[in-house]
């Protein structure tokens, strides 16, 4: 053994921001996650019986995915190899998958492999894990912000349970941050650092139940006050916490969100169904957390366009127009002003009177294309502009031109077929649709042989 190792692992210890110095070692440290590791709950009755399978852990960064993992490790009698698939390659991976075989094979060890940010290695990295983690040669435990359904391979997940971590509740940040302030050999508490309640109600909010957020804030704002330039220095009796200090060192909120990814799609449908509600509030709120997370404000409108025909309709047939103009101004104004635009066409549809009845009218009809037997055009209605059209195929024969009949209709065969796919609701102008509809359905006459 060196005999500067001890040294070498204090001066590591040294380097480690506050965040991984304060991991939790054992699970009575552990903050968070009740749901699954609470008492009496699987992940920890498996932790305590030491009768672990391969596990993906998936969630938010900062919930504690990695101090989870390192937990594992101080309490599980297997060997435990972590790995980041950033930095490791296939090389890496088998050699250490050789080691893990070699340990299980002589000395009866199995070995835990946590690989950090799984979801960065591709089809084929996953694939080489596969053989070891079926064999039982491996425990993987996987880490990933990614929906593990969509960055894993089936065969890896079908062999592995998941356990989907949530953002850390205020109270578990706040639990860490005094945690972090008290403790004098990993945390700050040999600092004297004093915290005002509205700094750590601040800390705690911005944090967005990341705690590694929260705690590298926490010592970015007490090495900045303790530094010389800021007055401060091996003299000072410690440091004084405030919410000043705690909003320069947060700097700006970090919008966790994604627009290829999980968020993307779980905030659109949020913001579609707020829509659907007609809760303006909602929708504003979603489609601010797009928008300040990066989200191309062309999807917005899009979406827009779209929800202003599925779930507004002929209750309001301007909304059609508004939706469209609000594009046009994404289009020609683009951000910060174009959200000015879509808040505007936001706040129109949701208050707008709603309906879904052209929309499921144009579904049915496209059932019965797909599904039922093609219906073929009625002689009267085919076209007649070639040679030889009416005079020889009947083409146009026997057609009723509408205006030259009163009101402007006339009762005529246009599909061989009795379906009635549009039934307008009595909702907006839909209303006054829906009794137009009505009278001409009654003045049809059914046609010849039908009862």
């Amino acid at each position: 053994m060196d005999l500067f190792d001890d040294l070498r692992d204090e001066n590591r210890l040294k380097a480690r921001p506050l965040a991984a110095r304060m991991r939790p070692r054992t699970l009575d440290e552990y903050v968070g996650q009740s749901h699954f590791l609470g008492p009496g709950k699987l992940l920890r009755r498996m932790l305590l019986a030491d009768r672990l399978n391969s596990l993906i852990f998936y969630g938010p960064p900062g919930c504690g995915k990695t101090a989870l993992a390192h937990v594992i490790a101080h309490h599980t009698k297997s060997r435990f190899k972590p790995l980041n698939a950033v930095a490791a390659g296939i090389k890496e991976v088998r050699e250490l998958l050789a080691e893990a075989r070699g340990h299980l094979e002589e000395l009866g060890e199995r070995t835990i492999l946590f690989l950090d940010e799984i979801h960065r290695f591709n089809r084929a990295q996953q694939d080489v894990l596969l053989p070891d983690v079926e064999d039982g040669v491996v425990i993987l435990i996987g880490a990933t912000t990614q929906n593990p359904f969509f960055a894993i391979n089936t065969p890896l997940l079908s062999r592995s349970q998941i356990f989907r971590f949530e953002p850390l509740s205020r109270d578990d940040v706040r639990t860490l941050v005094t945690r972090a302030l008290a403790d004098t050999d990993r945390g700050l508490g040999n600092r004297h650092v004093a915290i005002t309640d509205d700094a750590l109600a601040f800390l705690v909010e911005a944090c967005d139940g990341d705690a590694r957020r929260a705690l590298t804030a926490l010592e970015i704002g007490v090495k900045s006050a303790l530094a010389p330039e800021a007055g401060g220095g091996g003299s000072s009796p410690g440091v004084v916490f405030d919410l000043a200090l705690a909003q320069d060192s947060i700097q700006q909120k970090v919008i966790e969100f994604d627009p290829t990814g999980d968020t993307h799609y779980d905030t659109a449908s949020a913001f579609i169904k707020s829509l659907r509600g007609s809760d303006p509030d909602a929708a504003l709120y979603w489609m601010a957390r797009m928008l300040e997370g990066g989200e191309d404000p062309r999807f917005v409108a899009r979406r827009l366009v779209i929800f202003a025909s599925e779930d507004v309709g002929n209750a309001d047939p301007f909304g059609l127009v508004l939706a469209n103009a609000a594009w046009d101004a994404v289009e020609k104004v683009g951000l910060p002003e174009c959200r000015i635009n879509l808040a505007h066409c936001v706040c129109y549809l949701a208050t707008a009177q709603k309906s879904n009845a052209a929309y499921m009218a144009g579904e049915s009809a496209a059932k019965d294309v797909k599904e039922g037997r093609t219906l073929p055009v009625p002689l009267h209605l085919r076209d007649k502009n070639y040679r030889g059209a009416k005079e020889t195929f009947g083409h146009g024969v026997g057609y009723k031109y509408a205006h030259d009949f009163e009101g402007g209709w006339v009762d005529q065969e246009y599909i061989p077929t009795d379906a009635e796919y549009y039934h307008p609701t009595d909702r907006g102008h839909e209303a006054k649709i829906k009794a137009r509809l009505d009278e001409l359905r009654k003045r049809k006459q059914k046609p010849e042989g039908q009862g």
